[in-house]
């Protein structure tokens, strides 16, 4: 399989099964579900949308100066709109091609502030580690007020959490113990593969680095409130919903987090399964939807607003080092 066929398929794939769950979620609704979809999208208060999409830019400048925390524990200091603009058009490349923001955003940065790319990738593998031990506190913190639904889901499904556990525990582990091998073997034939994975740790290890901890944890803690916040917030902008407990807008939330990762920006996906989680608290199945479309398209209209606008001032009035 040549890498541009590879390349194909990772649009592709991700594409087909969003348009996919799109035509199931309507598939069998009536006129009168399809109906009452489009009567709560169009009639969803603006105040509580505009809200939401405020408070989502607040979490995404957040992020913007974390990232430049963890970057400064390698003794750079990126300047925080170079951080901000790559990580919006981060976002925007992740519509495309999922996980591809990622790596756009470690080459704007080594771009425009001089930073080694591999470096930079290590930071956000870093970053990511840490947002996964954020998600799965809020994951535990909404099994703790959902105890019987997730007891039921996991037992359903047969899943343990002590697995769970683990494997997050024996990740960590294999990075600590790559990191020291690395470190200790020297291999003249694999040195400047061992250089690069050595400088791809460090950006990883800058966690432990950081000079404004207290401001890096604050900041990670600000970022997670602030995604719940954007969905619960949303629940007013339509009457059928809005006497959601928050409990209930915490599992959407959670449901959200994940179909994010299985397609382009969660198209299709997001919405289903919002939808599917809400029905569970009595909501129904169109108002459900409509909740979940309204988030998933006014946070990426939100995102291809900022991200576009930040690359194009980033390309007009920075240089390149």
């Amino acid at each position: 399989m040549n890498a541009s066929f590879k390349k194909i398929l990772k649009i592709v794939i991700p594409l087909g099964i969003g348009t996919f769950f799109i035509w199931y979620s309507f598939s069998d609704a009536t006129e009168q579900e399809k109906q009452e979809l489009w009567d709560s999208i169009i009639n969803a208060n603006p105040f509580w949308i505009t809200l939401s999409s405020f408070i989502g830019i607040l979490s995404h400048v957040s992020r913007a100066y974390r990232w430049k925390y963890l970057v400064e524990g390698m003794g750079k200091s990126p300047r925080i709109f170079v951080s901000y603009a790559a990580l919006m058009t981060g976002y925007v490349a992740n519509l495309g091609v999922p996980r591809s923001g990622e790596l756009l955003r470690a080459v704007l940065l080594s771009n425009y502030e001089g930073i080694p790319f591999q470096k930079t990738i290590g930071t956000i593998i870093s970053e990511r580690i840490v947002d996964l031990v954020m998600l799965f506190s809020i994951i535990a913190f909404g099994f703790v007020i959902n105890t019987e639904l997730f007891v039921a889901f996991f037992d359903s499904e047969k899943i343990s959490p002590f697995y769970i556990l683990g494997t997050i525990t024996a990740f960590l582990s294999i990075l600590v113990l790559g990191y020291f091998t690395l470190k200790k073997v020297q291999i003249k034939a694999l040195d400047k593969l061992r250089i690069f994975f050595l400088e791809v740790y460090e950006g990883i290890l800058s966690v432990f680095k950081i000079k404004k901890r207290g401001l890096f944890i604050a900041h990670s803690f600000f970022i997670w409130i602030a995604y719940v916040a954007m969905f619960y917030v949303m629940k007013f902008a339509i009457p059928e919903t809005e006497d959601l407990r928050f409990s209930s807008t915490l599992l959407a939330f959670i449901a959200g987090s994940f179909a994010m990762m299985a397609t382009n920006g969660g198209i299709g996906v997001f919405p289903y399964a919002i939808g599917l989680v809400l029905i569970a608290f009595d909501v129904e199945k169109s108002i459900g939807n409509a909740y979940g479309w309204i988030l998933w398209g006014s946070q990426t209209i939100m995102n291809l607003l900022a991200g576009g606008f930040s690359f194009i001032l980033l390309s007009f009035f920075f240089k390149k080092k």
